[in-house]
């Protein structure tokens, strides 16, 4: 689950890391990172704040910046001097967001808005992107300490318990993957990221679904299962909102058993049709 709190999955663009794959377009790959650095609550950004998030040089920025402005996928405010996502990056959310099966999103809808009033919480539907999930659908309770997060929010995919439902889920080898990428990114909390994680794993062939204990944020839990759809695309639920209404015992009892039965029988409604 998420709060106000986001999970920061700016990486400094090294020209580095492709090696020398002739497949990789270095300029068009440091034009979409330009893209990525705009995040909720920052509209506009600048040159500077472009370059030192990606590590792009600035006569590098400027000129992707300009070209990304020209085919709408970025504006540029004359007065402030800045740069903000144009209609172009809608469009491109609106079509990945449509491809997803229409099926799924009206037959998960009814249990999903169902699970959230009972727990007087959220209940999310995600997806990976490199080291976070981002929601693709979500709906919450009536009540009115249910958390306030849309459909883009994003979770770290380490200490979020629908990032470490989807990584129980993975092959060995993809998992093991972005385990090494978790670790490089922050050495020294790797110890008690790892403990977190194969704690998860555990949880999950135990029980089903997994925790996260205010490990994403102090003030909010909540439980993960992996989903798979029906073209084998993985997936991720969760449910959860503030500790102080959600304790340990109603997650474990209560709350990630009905969610690990909402999981199944969206599985079993979409296998039939």
């Amino acid at each position: 689950m998420t709060s106000n709190h986001e999970s920061n999955d700016i990486e400094r663009f090294d020209d580095d890391l492709p090696g020398k794959d002739r497949q990789f377009v270095t300029a068009l790959a440091r034009g979409l990172e330009l893209l990525r650095c705009f995040s909720p609550g920052e509209r506009h950004l600048g040159v500077t704040e472009l370059a030192r998030r990606t590590g792009i040089p600035k006569p590098s920025v400027s000129r992707l910046a300009g070209t990304l402005t020209k085919l709408g996928y970025l504006d540029f405010s004359v007065p402030l001097g800045k740069y903000s996502l144009g209609s172009g990056v809608l469009s491109l959310g609106y079509a990945m967001l449509s491809s997803i099966d229409v099926r799924l999103r009206q037959i998960i809808k009814p249990y999903m808005q169902e699970l959230a009033e009972y727990s007087r919480g959220s209940v999310s539907i995600g997806i990976r992107d490199r080291l976070s999930m981002v929601y693709v659908e979500t709906i919450r309770g009536s009540a009115p300490i249910a958390l306030q997060r849309g459909i883009g929010a994003r979770l770290a995919l380490a200490t979020s318990s629908m990032g470490r439902a989807y990584l129980a889920a993975l092959p060995e080898a993809e998992r093991n993957l972005l385990m090494d990428q978790i670790r490089q990114r922050d050495e020294q909390a790797w110890p008690q990221i790892k403990a977190g994680i194969e704690q998860g794993f555990r949880d999950y062939a135990d029980r089903g679904f997994c925790f996260s204990f205010g490990e994403w944020d102090p003030e909010i839990v909540g439980v993960g299962v992996p989903f798979r759809d029906s073209d084998g695309s993985l997936m991720a639920f969760n449910c959860g909102g503030p500790a102080f209404i959600l304790s340990r015992e109603k997650l474990e009892n209560d709350i990630g058993p009905k969610l690990v039965s909402l999981v199944k029988l969206v599985s079993n409604v979409i296998s039939r049709h």
